[in-house]
């Protein structure tokens, strides 16, 4: 299967008697040198016999005699030692496998060399090392790179458990580009180990601590530290270290406190709800672990890895980016240059090539059908066919006479006895499907024949095993569009297909209905005596219709007319010297292509006597036409190179096998790269068998022109046969330069003879006008002849392009007035007119403007060391089209045995090896469980099959290698940041291009009413008691939406009152003591806060902890606690008693809470008088918040600022006593405490009260509350609505008959701190469509930490707009608008209206300056209710000092503004807004610290996010994140684990193809990892320190090369 013969030895432990090898005497580790050096690596179970058993192989080391300069033992050993020169150096502490040693005197070798050559013929041809230095070149290859480490994939110890489809099966040798398959030996099973168990943790730290590259990973649930290490000789300290490592990594990284507690979510995903705090409060003393620059503490494993990826990717990469422009806006992808060095064809002109004319036959029949009548009348017990059995015994040989009459009862019956309604069901030229299995030609030779003696078109294809075979729909697509009705086949068979339940045979998917007939004895009849089919002269009537596969999978017929059948069977009688009654053997599928050829139709044209072997023999006896050439004296054998491999394998168990009645043995497939090392060795192996070297033969075709070229026998005086070693380098470019010898790339390929007689050949261009090349060039080979194809059936368009080309000069003058055809085999003439082939059409990959053939790639990758790792040799290259140029993908199936150091070294050495040789990146490399690939119909690989299926994320495969870095050399250039224009000339320049500064500003504050005098929240709620004592305020629901409790404004009075007395009396607190406030949602919480502010005190509202995940939870609370500086915490008893359990003492350190007071019993006191504060801007409340990058944060709230809040959101949503508003939001921080606690009170309004947390139990709670109080206004998370969407999607009928009506909706809030999740929203608004919610109710809110309240959009006003911005500007800091619906455009809605009072600009991040309308920059806000301050802010204090107070550089410098941190712009609309002023809408991008910046441009991960979302419906969620410049990808795996691994090369795929961006690492984990805050926003940064502290269990992560 492999470019390479065999290597001298240079094993110093093999032993020589009389060429046959004693057992080696090395070392298990050694042997490998053997194995290595014998290099017998014929085909893909070449290796796994031992050495021992290849006695009779003998060495073939030593050259043979031959024709120009023969290669001596010296010359050779100096030939080697040049090409190995440049890398013995690097091969010093190589692995034994790869150690060539050249130190061996040449008298341990020499004595071999001569008993080879006695026996050799003087005019043999000429010797092979070529091939073998292919391999030793791959090896050399290695050793050079073998000192670069990569980072191993990890992968969770479940997903090693491989569930191969057969973990007991037979090898099988077939390749990548082969046809057939698997190859059975009787007496052994090939018994595969399950994989080895996963070394204990302490061995992987051991070898972090060695500095190993391939320290896999044993995931973190089942790295518990106990296991013995593996290593023996491990230094005692490095096994204490790794123990400290393994318990420091268990203890120390307990998930990071939570913040924000549970989770809004469906239940059955259990998510880490953390919105963690980064790093350590100062009373978190933790031991001390590894931490990265930031204070993250990284586990050693994970770091290392990543080092190891930074080391490798730190290399220069080939080729070097050459410099080019980028424009101001766009990002342009590189275009490849071509090389100004590389080699270009220097040669002439060719000139076509005409082969020997056809000669005249005196009694050369019209007709192939009059030859059969002829036999069959005159000769009839001439034996035509013989039938071999799976034992290899003949079952039935048919002769000519046979032959004749079963055709005609055949014909007769197709033509009379089928019919329909009276019609017959045939006409002449209606075509036939033939559908016969391979182990039975005479059924499917009379069918053929009869079909033909009926004037039918048989159209002959494979027998369909399942409803799903690959590419088995694209038959039936042929199949229909030659309007295919009936199709013929055996009994057998017949029975054999799957069944409907009608017991007809069932209707194969993609396929036509068809009727099925059976040709057996007793379903045809024998015609009367005067009933004679026509017999005409040969015409161009279609004869039989050839399928073909494409390289994209799709299915032509070839049509083949009666002339082109008689011509080629002449043509080939004539090349090969066929004479009348000869015996051939033939092992190729006899219903296409040479099988069909020599075993059908030219056999009949001869009387030839055709033994056929079929593939089922092949499998369990591969030497079984070795045997029948033999038994028969046949003078000719048609077979493949595979076939001479099998038969190589099993050759040792015969001695008395003659092979000298052999005058041709034909090669149908010459022009695969290895075919020229099977012949070879084949040839070594049974010349002394009489094996003459002449006779070998190969010949090679195309489904369009049939027989294209073959070598002729010798007794035709031809010339001797040639072989070129050719630069693959030169190749790449189209360009045939013979190798120097220096080089370690070269492709080594032999003639396939001349061309065939009666046709002219040329080569011509593959791209463009078919331009004839010049001599030394490759180019596609064009036939023009009388006995090729002449149509694709019904595709007129590809029949003018492939079997209507006009080859023209240089000077555009056509050639020939003849037309040729294309026949897809890309090559050259040679010397002596000999004709070469290099390639295939179908196996071309054009990679950065350079040309590889799959084939050769397959070549390489199977020579690094098949045996002990490829299964079976199945190995499957293709390219896939990501970011504007091919990719190369190799595919391929490893050993039930190969373990995870096994797979991952193979791996990296096969790439390393392609690299060397082909100088071409491969961009993934996957490995799949045997016998998983879909096969073709004879057991090969079906190549556009396995690209669809890795294209759609459909492979599973179990190991996965991505190297953007290496291949992709088209990025643009990273931005360069150009020194910033300074404020002034911006603003300068906007008015000139007339643009307006972007700032806008809410409605007025300026009308008070009764209740705006007042400045506290405290007096209002005694202003209400007292004027409005029994209106109802709140309604809180439970999950079963019956109402748990109610405060009307009496109530709550004289509940704050009795907490306020607690407080003084109980507490002992004074005037502006912090108090922590721990409730559930509920009416407590809101009782509670307004007692503090009674009692003069700071409430701080804090989430509870939730009694299932006190690890996480609890310390989130202490943290706020500590860090508000709370001297009391008010909560329920129950809350109380959790916080001073025995379980939370293991999270934290109970004796340190402040007082816990409960207030569930409280006596009914009233205080002595309830405080007034001396000004408004002093304290009212803290508000504590963890932002999504992780930080948690604390603003001051004034009382001036809150009473301003309150009445900016009752203006904006026209709030009033008698309205009803519903909020399904949580209470803890934000405008979610705000419109919990605050705005009922201060407007009066009822709000009924819905905690999220319900919905977990009742998903429709909230939307059914909203019907059933008919409420206008409702506010909800992201969280909810999501909820609402995955869980009522499907069940909105159901709402609809429990009378669920939303049409009473004016308006429904998602209050976020994020840019609008615009698909989310839109998929609410749809699906609740059918239960009356108005398209125009939902909205989004806008607001931060400066500001809980920038935009909300209320219920007057223009509806929100939306807006599309190319993404690609948007990397730059650009707006630019493009149209719905453009390539990279990103739909943007408006976050709501600004509320009244507040005033927004936009500002240049750098300067500080004023930005024009629809420029992005860092939103910017003044407004009354703007927090007045960070209380603190834990872990980043210093970035944020000028937060609350900044002013701009230039303009109007007076107003102090605070800055959002978030990037958007503002743009005026069409629209006017209530004051009849033209609406300014504020657009959010994204949050600044979010922001992941790359390549010099500025991206935000939600759209990284989106892309990668899309990519494969198993993904549920993704987050994204840098460390060191890498992009981490970490994508929720929503399907069964061994999708895993497809998502790895969609991920990179996605991101390269729509952000230019190359992915470094890429996470898989279980759904629910990724932790989410209550506002439902990922927490990224949260999720970076559980990767880099290895928490997160992941399923695989692969890093990028």
């Amino acid at each position: 299967m492999l470019r390479t013969t065999v290597c001298l030895l240079s094993c110093p432990c093999v032993r020589r008697t009389a060429l046959v090898y004693k057992d080696c005497p090395c070392s298990p580790d050694t042997a490998e040198v053997c194995t290595d050096v014998v290099c017998l690596l014929l085909t893909a179970e070449f290796l796994t016999l031992r050495l021992g058993q290849l006695q009779s192989v003998g060495i073939l080391a030593a050259t043979r005699g031959g024709r120009r300069g023969d290669i001596t033992q010296k010359g050779y050993e100096k030939k080697r030692g040049k090409l190995l020169a440049p890398y013995i150096p690097q091969i010093r502490g190589v692995d034994p496998s790869l150690q060539i040693d050249s130190r061996i005197p040449s008298s341990q070798v020499a004595p071999v060399v001569c008993k080879q050559n006695k026996g050799y013929a003087v005019n043999a041809r000429d010797e092979r090392f070529r091939s073998d230095l292919h391999t030793e070149a791959v090896h050399a290859a290695l050793a050079k790179y073998k000192e670069r480490k990569m980072p191993m994939p990890s992968k969770r110890r479940s997903v090693l458990v491989q569930s191969s489809v057969e973990a007991c099966t037979p090898p099988d040798t077939s390749s990548a580009s082969e046809d057939e398959g698997s190859l059975r030996r009787q007496g052994r099973t090939a018994s595969s180990t399950p994989y080895q168990s996963h070394p204990s943790v302490e061995h992987w730290f051991n070898r972090v601590i060695q500095g190993s590259s391939t320290s896999s990973s044993a995931s973190s649930t089942s790295s518990l530290p106990g296991g013995r290490p593996h290593t023996a000789s491990t230094s005692s300290s490095a096994t204490v270290l790794a123990h400290l490592m393994a318990h420091t990594q268990l203890d120390n990284h307990s998930a990071p406190p939570d913040v924000t507690g549970l989770l809004e979510r469906p239940a059955h995903v259990e998510r880490p709800q953390v919105a963690s705090v980064r790093g350590f409060p100062r009373g978190y003393s933790q031991a001390s672990v590894m931490e990265t620059a930031d204070g993250v503490p990284v586990n050693s494993r994970v770091s290392s890895k990543i080092q190891q990826l930074l080391n490798t990717l730190k290399r220069p990469k080939r080729p070097p980016l050459r410099e080019f422009f980028v424009d101001d806006f766009e990002e342009l992808l590189d275009v490849q240059q071509p090389d100004p060095n590389q080699p270009k064809p220097e040669g002439a002109q060719m000139n076509p090539l005409n082969g020997e004319p056809l000669g005249v036959v005196t009694n050369w029949p019209p007709s192939l059908l009059a030859s059969l009548q002829r036999w069959g009348t005159t000769q009839p017990k001439s034996p035509c066919l013989t039938a071999l059995d799976n034992a290899g015994k003949p079952v039935y040989t048919l002769t000519y006479g046979k032959l004749w009459t079963r055709c005609l009862k055949l014909a007769y019956t197709l033509l009379n006895k089928l019919s329909s309604r009276n019609e017959p069901l045939l006409r002449p030229g209606d075509r036939v499907a033939l559908v016969f299995p391979n182990n039975d030609p005479v059924m499917f030779m009379v069918a053929f024949y009869g079909c033909l003696l009926a004037e039918l078109v048989p159209v002959p294809i494979e027998v369909p095993l399942t409803r799903k075979d690959a590419g088995s729909q694209q038959i039936g697509f042929l199949l229909g569009s030659c309007g295919v009705t009936l199709a013929l086949t055996t009994d057998a068979c017949q029975k054999g297909l799957p069944k409907a339940q009608t017991g007809e045979v069932a209707t194969f998917k993609g396929w036509p209905r068809l009727l099925w007939f059976v040709t057996d004895g007793k379903h045809v009849v024998k015609p009367p005596k005067d009933w004679h089919p026509p017999i005409r002269d040969a015409s161009n009537e279609i004869a039989y219709i050839e399928y073909k596969t494409s390289k994209e999978g799709s299915t032509m017929g070839v049509t083949v007319p009666h002339s082109a059948m008689l011509a080629h069977c002449h043509a080939l009688t004539q090349a090969c010297g066929y004479t009348e009654g000869e015996t051939i053997t033939n092992v190729l599928d006899f219903k296409r292509d040479a099988g069909l050829w020599h075993g059908v139709l030219t056999s009949v044209m001869n009387r030839l006597h055709v033994i056929s072997i079929p593939y089922s023999l092949m499998k369990v006896n591969p030497l079984s036409w070795i045997q029948k050439v033999h038994t028969y004296k046949a003078r000719v054998a048609v077979v493949k190179s595979r076939d001479m491999h099998w038969s190589l394998l099993a050759q040792r168990d015969q001695r008395d096998i003659s092979l000298s009645s052999l005058r041709m043995l034909i090669v149908a497939d010459g022009a695969n790269p290895w075919s020229i090392s099977s012949c070879d060795a084949f040839l070594n192996v049974f010349q002394a068998r009489g094996l003459r070297p002449e006779v070998i033969c190969p010949s090679a075709s195309s489904a369009e022109a049939l027989t294209v070229a073959i070598r002729r026998p010798p007794e035709m005086g031809v010339p001797p046969p040639g072989k070129a070693v050719l630069s693959m380098s030169g190749l790449s470019h189209s360009v045939i330069r013979v190798d120097t010898e220096e080089k370690l790339s070269v492709l080594t390929a032999q003639d396939v003879g001349q061309v065939m007689p009666g046709s002219m050949v040329c080569v011509v261009r593959v791209e463009g006008t078919p331009c004839l090349c010049r001599t030394d060039e490759v180019g596609e080979i064009c036939v023009s002849s009388s006995s090729t194809g002449i149509s694709y059936f019904g595709l007129p368009g590809m029949t003018k392009n492939v079997f209507e080309t006009i080859p023209v000069t240089a000077a555009g003058v056509p050639i020939s007035d003849r037309p040729f055809t294309r026949t897809s085999l890309l090559g050259f003439v040679g010397p002596d007119n000999l004709v070469f082939v290099v390639g295939k059409m179908d196996g071309l990959m054009v990679a950065s403007g350079r040309r590889h053939n799959a084939d050769d790639v397959v070549a390489t990758a199977l020579a690094v060391e098949p045996m002990k790792f490829v299964y079976r040799g199945r190995i499957a290259v293709f390219s896939v089209s990501v970011l504007h140029d091919e990719r190369i993908v190799v595919v391929a199936e490893q050993r039930p045995d190969a373990s995870e150091e096994d797979s991952f070294q193979w791996m990296s050495r096969v790439l390393q090896a392609i690299d060397s040789i082909h100088q071409v990146g491969v961009y993934c490399l996957a490995l799949v469980p045997a016998n998983t690939l879909p096969k073709a119909p004879l057991g090969g690989i079906h190549i556009s099959e396995t690209k669809q299926r890795f294209l759609e994320g459909a492979l599973h495969p179990c190991n996965v290698l991505m190297c953007p870095h290496t291949c992709v050399t088209n990025l643009p250039k990273p931005r360069q940041k150009q020194p910033e224009v300074g404020p002034a000339s911006m603003i300068v320049g906007n008015l000139v291009a007339g643009k307006r500064i972007a700032q806008a500003c809410g409605r007025d504050m300026a009308q008070l009413e009764d209740n705006d005098q007042f400045l506290y929240m405290q007096d209002v709620l005694q202003w209400r008691a007292q004027a409005t004592p029994d209106h109802p305020l709140f309604l809180l629901l439970n999950a079963k939406g019956t109402v748990a409790s109610t405060a009307s404004c009496l109530q709550l009075h004289k509940r704050a009152e009795r907490v306020a007395v607690a407080l003084m009396e109980k507490g002992r607190l004074n005037t502006g003591d912090h108090v922590a406030l721990v409730y559930p949602p509920g009416i407590d919480l809101i009782a509670t806060f307004y007692g503090c502010l009674y009692a003069g005190c700071v409430p701080v509202t804090v989430r509870p902890p939730h009694p299932q995940n006190l690890a996480t939870t609890l310390p989130t609370v202490k943290m706020i606690v500590e860090v508000s500086k709370s001297v009391c915490i008010l909560t329920t008893q129950a809350i109380m008693r959790l916080l001073k359990s025995k379980e939370a003492a293991a999270a934290v350190d109970v004796k340190t809470w402040p007082m816990v007071l409960d207030t569930d019993d409280l006596p009914r006191k009233k205080p002595a008088q309830i405080y007034k504060p001396p000004t408004p801007e002093m304290l009212a409340y803290l508000d504590f918040s963890v932002s999504t990058t992780g930080i948690l944060a604390g603003v001051k709230m004034s009382h001036a600022a809150t009473s301003a809040l309150c009445r900016s959101i009752k203006l904006q949503c026209e709030l009033y006593p008698s309205r009803q508003i519903a909020i399904c939001l949580d209470p803890y921080c934000g405008l979610g405490f705000a419109l919990w606690c605050l705005c009922s009170v201060y407007s009066g309004h009822q709000s009924i009260l819905v905690p999220p947390l319900e919905l977990e139990s009742n998903v429709s709670l909230w939307l059914a509350t909203v019907s059933q109080h008919k409420v206008r206004v409702t506010f909800c998370s992201y969280s909810v609505m999501e909820m609402c969407t995955k869980g009522l999607g499907s069940q909105t009928e159901a709402l609809r008959m429990r009378n669920v009506n939303l049409s009473c909706v004016r308006t429904c809030m998602v209050v976020a701190e994020e840019r609008p999740r615009i698909a989310l929203t839109q998929s609410f608004s749809k699906i609740f469509k059918d239960l009356g919610l108005s398209t125009r109710a939902v909205s989004t809110t806008f607001g931060c930490r400066v500001n809980v309240a920038v935009c909300l959009q209320g219920t007057a006003g223009p509806d929100p707009t939306t807006v599309y911005l190319d993404m690609k500007a948007l990397r730059h800091d650009r707006v630019r608008l493009v149209e719905r619906g453009s390539p990279h455009s990103l739909p943007l809605m408006e976050s709501g209206k600004i509320l009244p009072g507040v005033k927004v600009i936009i500002a240049n991040t750098e300067t500080k300056g004023p930005l024009g309308d629809s420029h992005l920059g860092e939103i910017w806000v003044s407004s009354p209710h703007n927090a007045s301050g960070y209380y603190t802010v834990y872990g980043e204090e210093v970035l944020h000092a000028d937060h609350f107070n900044t002013r701009l550089s230039f303009g109007d410098t007076q107003t102090v503004w605070a800055r959002t941190g978030y990037l958007g712009f503002l743009r005026r609309t069409e629209l006017t807004d209530a004051s009849g002023e033209r609406h300014d809408a504020l657009y959010v991008v994204g949050s600044l610290d979010e922001t992941l910046e790359l390549r010099g441009m500025r991206y935000h991960p939600i759209d990284i996010e989106t892309s990668i979302i899309r990519s494969h419906k198993s993904i549920a969620e993704c987050a994204v994140f840098t460390w060191t410049n890498l992009l981490v990808v970490v994508v929720e795996l929503e399907g069964s684990e061994q999708e895993a691994l497809d998502l790895v090369a969609l991920v990179t795929n996605v991101v390269l193809e729509e952000h230019y961006l190359i992915v470094g690492v890429v996470v898989v984990v279980d759904p629910g990892v990724i932790p989410i805050n209550s506002r439902g926003e990922k927490q990224r940064m949260h999720l970076r320190d559980g990767f880099l502290a290895d928490q997160l269990d992941p399923i695989y992560v692969a890093y990028n090369m």
